[in-house]
């Protein structure tokens, strides 16, 4: 049964043939955290074990989760798909209760996701490449009754988040995989544990992390869980001298660093899982027992697609694996006041980095369609209206340098103005693949802190711009001979971004905007371990790549 045919065989027996007394288990609410990094690797082990199957498809709890999109039939992007992965940070659902993550007795039971991470999977082209949205990220439609940071997309369920992901960025989502604690700590404990190598030594009293020691170290589950939670951390160089935690400094990117830091643990895991050799039972028998009770899936992702996901990517290297974060800028104000709830610290969009980032983790273009395949419609065809929502700027000179990128403009207006700092929103009402496409080629056409939002929009209008704090419209790209530079961005005032320019060979348009005062610099898709991160072990006990 380990060889492709037995295992293709295999799958199509299970899903047809359920045993009659299988259960769902019902489905209870439940918080989501990091750790879903470790979801991928295991539906891939789960779909691998063949042995384990019958026990597998009757333990896995399947729920139904709303708003997931088929595969897209047409485009560079056609049969490919991105699953969800989310952990649980449930206490309350735990079968026993550990102190080491909080007890529910103790009223730890709160609901939110730390993050959001989406794995794309091409089996055409065997290309796999994950993306994570940082939890501080303040979206329009997190929740039902509206805007909120994504982590609270949760507390109304998976379909909720499924539904903000795709009507805020774009993204289609096909599956779903959802881990707890016990789930994350029992996989690394089946493996006999993991090791990483602590170049300095590195402390968070939030989740337990304590390591005193440099150079290669092995975790058990339980504090592999520690490195993966941690977002306090505090870290010893060489220019501190004492071992009082008091003295030691911060990681000064909390959330995102914890990012960066599950990304290589990803890495770090996937390869001891290797190493043990997917298609092997009596190898992987402890690590699926461990795992299956505890792990929930939406009901269309069935056992033949593991399989199939298995037969496609058994050999793929973890180390090529692109891992890419959604850009953000970071507020530098503090708590953030909108429509008169505080909502702590924040973080914004930032254009056109996101959708450069979105298209590169998706491999396609940026015409592309991302939620529905094919080319995004002409500027020509897209009926636009503007409203004036930051009492900053005048929404008749956008809707001019709309106009002159080509789309129809049909009305103006203004809103109350609910916030300081607001997201310049490209609304858009109807669930359509032609009005979707619209309002991405809109988002697309502005620069600075913009996001899509599925809103009423106004005037009839397909698509409505509704002004923010920190925004551009993109002007046409000139007709220019090469190598000419030429002014940028246009303002919604009609005129130019300070400190921007578009250079044209062959003529296109590239945005650079001044970096709003009251926030960071984008953050990068991609970063570099900093000094005090764990990393991999090599062969021999060093430090790793």
């Amino acid at each position: 049964m380990a060889n492709g045919e037995g295992l293709h065989a295999l799958g199509r027996q299970i899903d047809g043939k359920r045993p009659a007394n299988a259960k769902h288990r019902k489905r209870r609410s439940r918080v989501k955290w990091t750790l879903g990094i470790v979801g991928l690797v295991v539906v891939l082990l789960a779909g691998a074990v063949a042995g384990y199957a019958w026990y597998l498809n009757s333990q896995i709890t399947r729920i139904v989760v709303k708003h997931l999109a088929p595969a897209p039939t047409k485009g560079v992007d056609v049969g490919s798909q991105n699953i969800l992965l989310i952990g649980s940070t449930d206490r309350c659902a735990l079968t026993v209760q550990n102190p080491a993550y909080g007890l529910c007795s103790q009223g730890v039971n709160g609901v939110n996701s730390d993050v959001v991470m989406i794995a794309h999977i091409d089996p055409a082209t065997h290309q796999l490449s994950i993306l994570s949205i940082p939890r501080d990220l303040f979206v329009p439609n997190a929740r039902v009754e509206g805007a909120y940071k994504i982590d609270a997309a949760l507390y109304e369920g998976p379909s909720q988040l499924v539904n903000a992901i795709e009507e805020d960025f774009g993204i289609p989502i096909q599956h779903f995989v959802e881990l707890n604690f016990d789930s994350f700590a029992n996989v690394v404990n089946a493996l006999g544990g993991i090791k990483m190598y602590f170049p300095e030594p590195v402390y968070d009293e939030y989740s337990g992390l304590d390591i005193q020691t440099t150079g290669c170290t092995a975790l058990n589950g339980i504090e592999a869980l520690q490195v993966v939670r941690a977002r306090h951390l505090q870290y010893d160089p060489p220019s501190v001298t004492t071992d009082d935690v008091n003295y030691w400094p911060y990681d000064p990117q909390s959330d995102l660093a914890r990012i960066r830091r599950d990304h290589e643990f990803l890495r770090v895991l996937a390869t001891a899982v290797a190493q043990r050799g997917l298609t092997n039972p009596i190898a992987d028998a402890q690590l699926i027992s461990s795992v299956a009770p505890q792990l929930v899936i939406d009901s269309g992702f069935s056992t033949r697609d593991m399989v199939n996901l298995v037969l496609a990517f058994h050999g793929t290297n973890a180390y090529s694996v692109p891992q890419l974060t959604m850009p953000v800028m970071v507020d530098q104000f503090g708590d953030y006041y909108y429509e008169g709830s505080d909502f702590g610290d924040i973080e914004f969009p930032s254009e056109p980095q996101d959708h450069q980032v979105i298209d590169q983790f998706l491999g396609v273009t940026s015409n592309t369609d991302s939620m529905n395949g094919g080319d995004l419609p002409a500027p020509g065809a897209i009926s636009v209206s503007v409203v004036e929502g930051s009492g900053t700027y005048d929404e008749g000179t956008t809707a001019s340098a709309l106009t002159a990128l080509g789309f129809r403009v049909v009305g103006t207006g203004s809103t109350e103005v609910v916030a300081n700092q607001v997201e310049t929103l490209v609304e858009y009402d109807q669930a359509t693949p032609t009005v979707e496409a619209a309002a991405q080629e809109v988002a697309q056409s502005l620069s600075g802190q913009v996001i899509m939002a599925f809103e009423p929009t106004t005037d009839g209008a397909e698509v409505t711009v509704v002004t923010g704090t920190d925004f551009a419209v993109n002007q046409p790209a000139p007709v220019v001979p090469p190598s000419t530079t030429t002014t940028g961005p246009v303002a919604p005032n009609g005129a130019a971004k300070a400190g921007t320019s578009t250079t044209t060979s062959p003529p296109t348009t590239t945005t650079t905007l001044p970096i709003p005062e009251d926030f960071s610099a984008p953050t990068t898709p991609v970063e570099a371990l900093q000094p005090w991160d764990p990393r991999s072990c090599t062969a021999s006990g060093g430090e790793g790549p």
